[in-house]
C-alpha cells in the first residue's frame, strides 16, 4: 500500500479489523476542506486521495461511495485547530470534538434541548464543572447521533447520557436498546472534549497523530 500520508499509517491500516475502532488526531485548517480527509481514508483503502468518492446518507451524513463503504466505515468532526477522524470495519463509528470554553448560555440550551435528568444533573455540578459536564453531553449525544446516521434534528432530548467524569453510558435511547451502545471519552490535550460512539460489542480504540499534527 502506497501512502504519501507515512508507513506507519499504513501500517496501522492493516491492523484494522472487527475489534478495533482506530481515532485519528489531525490538524484542522478550513481551506483544506476534506483533503486530509481523503488521503487518510485512501491509505486505508488502498486508494489515492483523489479516487476517494464520498455520497450523502439519508440525513446528510458523509459515507464512502459503493463498494468502499462495505470495507470501511468512518466519522469525523472537528472544532478549533484540530480535527478527529474515526474508522472500523463492521459497525459505523460516530465521533465529536468540541473545543473547552465558557459557555454563558450553556444551561439555557441544556434547559431547552436536553433530557431533563440531565438538566438537573448539570444544575447540581458547580461551576468549574459545568462547562465539562456540559461538552461531556453534548459530546456524547452527537456521537451517538452521528453513528445512528442522523443530526441534531432528530431531537437532543430523545436520549439520555449519564453526567459523569468517568465513561458516560446511553441509558435510554427512543427507539432503540441504548444497552446495545458504547460510549468511549477519548483523550486529548486540556483544551477539548470529546467522544466516540457506535452500536455493538465493544471495541479497542487506537490512536494514532499523524506527523504534521499537534
Amino acid at each position: 500500500m502506497q501512502t504519501s500520508l507515512g508507513q506507519d499509517v499504513a501500517d496501522m491500516a492493516a491492523a484494522l479489523d472487527g475489534d478495533t475502532i482506530h481515532v485519528w488526531q489531525l490538524r484542522y485548517e478550513r481551506t483544506q476542506r476534506r483533503e486530509p480527509l481523503r488521503a487518510l481514508l485512501g491509505a486505508y483503502l488502498g486508494l489515492s486521495a483523489d479516487a476517494v468518492a464520498f455520497v450523502e446518507g439519508e440525513h446528510g451524513r458523509p459515507e464512502l461511495a459503493e463498494p468502499w463503504n462495505r470495507h470501511l466505515q468512518f466519522n469525523w468532526s472537528h472544532s478549533g485547530d484540530i480535527a478527529l477522524v474515526a474508522l472500523a470495519r463492521g459497525i459505523v463509528p460516530g465521533i465529536d470534538v468540541e473545543r473547552l470554553r465558557p459557555r454563558a448560555h450553556a444551561m439555557e440550551i441544556a434547559e431547552r434541548f436536553f433530557h431533563p435528568d440531565e438538566t438537573s444533573a448539570l444544575t447540581a455540578l458547580d461551576d468549574a464543572q459545568r462547562d465539562q459536564g456540559f461538552l461531556q453531553l453534548w459530546t456524547g449525544k452527537e456521537a451517538v447521533l452521528k453513528a445512528m446516521g442522523r443530526g441534531i434534528a432528530f431531537g437532543l432530548d430523545r436520549l439520555r447520557l449519564t453526567v459523569s467524569p468517568a465513561t458516560p453510558q446511553l441509558i435510554w435511547l427512543d427507539g432503540d436498546d441504548a444497552t446495545q451502545w458504547q460510549l468511549q471519552p477519548i483523550s486529548l490535550n486540556a483544551g477539548y472534549v470529546a467522544c466516540v460512539a457506535w452500536r455493538g460489542p465493544a471495541q479497542a480504540i487506537v490512536m494514532g497523530t499523524l506527523a504534521d499534527s499537534a
